[in-house]
């Protein structure tokens, strides 16, 4: 397996607000070496969601220091549960946490770079900033926001950055045209994105519509986010009488396992396609949330990541664990 999940015991230290929604936590594992992680680091927490636990990852905001973790958390109105846990935690919590791991391979031989973030998805880029903009690298950051007052660490990359800096507040009427950016840059930049599912399958479209090659456009990803408004829906078990809610705080993988009907995942994060079952009937409509299937494949509907997708009303899955196996 490629996520090998060490869990440790930790702190939380201290916490700050950066902008309405967004707060700041710092973390100190018990047994913390400073030893420097790789740009785009993320860590899974322990969380607690309506008394049963749940895991929660988050990207680790900036290079390496000595205080500690750092990780940002926006505060989501259809949040399944996580972001209401950690907000309503207080300096001196005991938290569980894993070691960093990162997702978000960076070439550093590369003459440009082009950086894109879109509102909390500047937590794993703004890392990615501070190494390119050390290294003296040829870089910009695209920085999409609702406004100036919603962008976390908008000080911080400015002095940093300076013009290299762009932002694309939509209040103010400049919002990111991600065609004609991808048009603009040099053949050979690598492009490292960060940002809600809808706004990544646009990237996705315009660097390929620019002519770059797709493993030149790197990302990290929200494992919650969707076309859909996250709610519950159901589930039924193809040659069975079973039929399962999946509750908008849970995922239809952790119900699956739950209940028995076992589906084995590696990522979690809608990446690596090992949880992808076989969809019989859809009396309703899935909110794919993976990375992992193409276009055409989330449009025949007929697999589903169990890790991150959702759906609204209906769907028959077949798990292939037959009730005579059990």
């Amino acid at each position: 397996m490629r996520f090998i999940e060490t869990w440790i015991p930790a702190t939380l230290v201290s916490m700050r607000d950066l902008a309405p929604g967004i707060r700041e936590f710092l973390i100190r594992p018990d047994q913390f070496d400073a030893a420097a992680y790789p740009v785009g680091s993320h860590i899974n927490v322990s969380v607690t969601v309506d008394g049963l636990p749940e895991t929660r990852s988050y990207s680790l905001v900036g290079e390496a220091c000595s205080a500690g973790l750092k990780i940002a958390v926006r505060r989501a109105e259809d949040s399944r549960g996580g972001s209401r846990y950690m907000w309503q935690l207080a300096p001196g919590a005991r938290l569980d946490i894993t070691q960093p791991a990162s997702l978000l391979a960076v070439d550093w031989a590369r003459e440009n770079y082009c950086l894109i973030a879109g509102g909390i998805g500047i937590t794993p880029i703004f890392g990615a900033a501070q190494a390119l903009a050390r290294r003296g690298a040829g870089v910009t950051l695209h920085y999409a926001v609702r406004s100036r007052a919603e962008a976390a660490y908008l000080d911080d990359l400015a002095a940093m950055l300076g013009d290299r800096l762009v932002v694309h507040a939509g209040d103010e009427g400049k919002r990111l045209d991600l065609d004609a950016l991808f048009a603009s840059v040099p053949r050979g930049t690598l492009a490292l994105f960060c940002g809600p599912m809808r706004m990544l399958e646009a990237a996705r479209h315009a660097w390929i519509g620019a002519g770059h090659p797709l493993p030149d456009l790197r990302y990290e990803t929200f494992g919650s986010s969707g076309t859909l408004p996250t709610e519950t829906f159901r589930v039924r078990l193809k040659d069975s009488n079973v039929e399962l809610e999946i509750p908008r705080e849970r995922s239809m993988l952790d119900v699956l396992n739950a209940s028995g009907f076992e589906v084995i995942s590696d990522c979690k994060r809608g990446e690596c396609g090992l949880c992808a079952i076989d969809v019989v009937e859809v009396d309703g409509e899935i909110d794919h949330r993976d990375v992992f299937f193409s276009d055409h494949q989330k449009e025949s509907n007929q697999k589903i990541c169990a890790c991150v997708s959702r759906a609204r009303g209906t769907i028959t899955v077949d798990t292939l664990l037959r009730a005579d196996a059990i």
